[in-house]
This record gives C-alpha cells, sequence and structure tokens, in this order.
C-alpha cells in the first residue's frame, strides 16, 4: 500500500538522500568525487557538466543503478524505498554539478537551491522569488544573503511542489513527480526529465565568461 506523503516526510527524504550523496554509498562516487572525475575531463566547464549529465542518462537506463540503490530498502523510515533511491540519484547529479560551480555543498544554503533545481522548469519560478534569475552568476554575497528564513521557505515550496505533483501517494504516481521513478517503478526511463533537471542545474549553478 502506498504511503501517503506529507511535506515533512518528502523533506526527511531530501536530507538522506543530501547526505547519502555527500558522504556517498558503497559502490558510487560520492557528489564531490563524481565532480571531481569530470572535473579532469578536457572541454569547458558547461562541456564537463553535459558529460556528466549524459552519463545520468546512460547509467539511469542501466539495471545495475537500480540494483546498487537497493540498500535504502533496508533504511528504518516510513519513506517508499524507490523515492530515497531516485531522490538520491537527482540531488547527487544536482550537488556534483553545484560542486563543478565552486560552491560549498555542504552550506545549507546551497543545499536548498540544489533542492529547488529538482523542480525543473518550476525551479526559475521559485528561485525568481527570492531574487535569483536562472542563468546570471550567483556570487558569495547573493547567496549569503539567504536568510534561514528563507530557506525554510524554500524547502517547504520543494516539499509541496513533488507533493502535488504525486497526488501525495509516494509509490502509485511517484513517476508523475520524480524523473526515473517510473523506471524503477515501471520499467520505463524518463530521460528527457533528467536532462530537464541536469540543464537547470547548470544553469543555475555553472556561468562561463
Amino acid at each position: 500500500m502506498a504511503k501517503k506523503l506529507t511535506q515533512p516526510l518528502v523533506m526527511q527524504a531530501l536530507d538522506l538522500a543530501y547526505n547519502k550523496a555527500l558522504s556517498g554509498i558503497p559502490g558510487m562516487d560520492s557528489a564531490e568525487e563524481l565532480a571531481g572525475r569530470y572535473l579532469k575531463q578536457d572541454g569547458t566547464l558547461s562541456e564537463k557538466v553535459n558529460s556528466l549529465i549524459r552519463w545520468q542518462n546512460a547509467k539511469a537506463g542501466s539495471s545495475g543503478f537500480i540494483t546498487g540503490l537497493g540498500g535504502f530498502a533496508t533504511l528504518p523510515l516510513a519513506l517508499p524505498a524507490n523515492l530515497v533511491s531516485v531522490l538520491y540519484f537527482q540531488v547527487r547529479m544536482i550537488a556534483a554539478i553545484a560542486n563543478m560551480g565552486g560552491y560549498d555543498i555542504r552550506d545549507d544554503r546551497v543545499k536548498s537551491l540544489v533542492y529547488v533545481c529538482l523542480a525543473g522548469n518550476v525551479a526559475k519560478d521559485i528561485l525568481q522569488e527570492i531574487g535569483i534569475n536562472v542563468g546570471t552568476r550567483l556570487t558569495a554575497q547573493l547567496i549569503g544573503n539567504i536568510s534561514e528564513k528563507t530557506i525554510i521557505s524554500l524547502n517547504q515550496k520543494i516539499g509541496f511542489q513533488l507533493i502535488s505533483k504525486t497526488g501525495g501517494l509516494g509509490a502509485i504516481n511517484l513517476s508523475k513527480a520524480i524523473p526515473l521513478a517510473g523506471g524503477i517503478i515501471g520499467g520505463s526511463i524518463d530521460i528527457l526529465a533528467t536532462n530537464l533537471i541536469g540543464n537547470i542545474a547548470r544553469k543555475t549553478f555553472i556561468q562561463e565568461g
């Protein structure tokens, strides 16, 4: 039976996924390690990030991806295991891109911006509400101006955004909320949605020139 999702429960899943993305899980790089591997490649920063996004698409389509995240099923949380698994996959990609852009992904303000990117196209509107235009340089001063109150507001918006797309059901309608969930549940990978999130992250954290 699908578990009823609430905003606190979604944030618990996001925070768990983020912490795992920072520390890494057996057999998979942490966000920083992933970023480091792609920064060593030839090309511009944007080209390196695009390469990372393409790899995420290919990895998502493999059975190894699903098997590799199976450990989440054993976590003692009242959360759908597939929800946490997919959030981990997406959050790690975004955090790696932020790290490649030179941002401190252990900063709570940067973490909230990573969460915002999960909203896809809606992310632009959410960021504009706090005075950030996607595609413009995120300066240290601009990030520093994000208050704790704003962080709480951002997290609430993201939590409710994900819930609204699931209809509040973690397993039945999850594919409508989180890209790649359909692949884990029913065998269909939404690569276009992965590209969307990756592109939003690149526009948010990577500004060359």
